[in-house]
């Protein structure tokens, strides 16, 4: 059988016994017959990990105790040293772009700023002349 984490107890000068139950009713009788011989005996109710005098204490204490995240916790609230939205750092660069469109085409013919332009690779025939590299040269490049 799996342990409770939540049962009403019998206590016997403030020390916890093996008398344990999930209603209160079932320990009812062996808590009369064990308040003959002893003047110190309780019934408590155990939940997590503490005494309580009953189980709607226990309640009450956990309703009170769950307060709303909004009444901690800002909106500008973030985990972190600064709490401050990581996104907002972007923010003012599109308010000074509003029309920017991210997708519009590249400019045709360079790979990046500061490039030439790329020419299409020469068509290389047959008889085309070759280059000291071994390669064929196009008939129509100077040197």
């Amino acid at each position: 059988m799996p342990p409770r984490f939540a049962y009403w107890t019998i206590l016997i000068d403030g020390q916890p016994t093996a008398f344990r139950a999930r209603d209160r009713h079932e320990l009812l009788p062996t808590l009369n017959q064990l308040k003959r011989t002893n003047k110190d005996v309780l019934l408590r109710w155990f939940a997590r990990g503490r005494l309580w005098e009953s189980q709607q204490q226990d309640w009450d204490a956990r309703r009170q105790r769950k307060p709303a995240v909004e009444s901690r916790r800002g909106p500008e609230w973030r985990p972190g040293g600064k709490h401050q939205d990581p996104r907002a750092r972007f923010a003012s660069k599109t308010a000074r772009r509003p029309g920017d469109d991210r997708r519009k085409p590249k400019r045709s013919g360079f790979s990046r700023p500061g490039s030439l332009p790329r020419r299409p690779p020469a068509k290389i025939g047959k008889n085309a002349p070759r280059v000291p590299g071994g390669k064929k040269r196009d008939p129509g490049d100077e040197e």
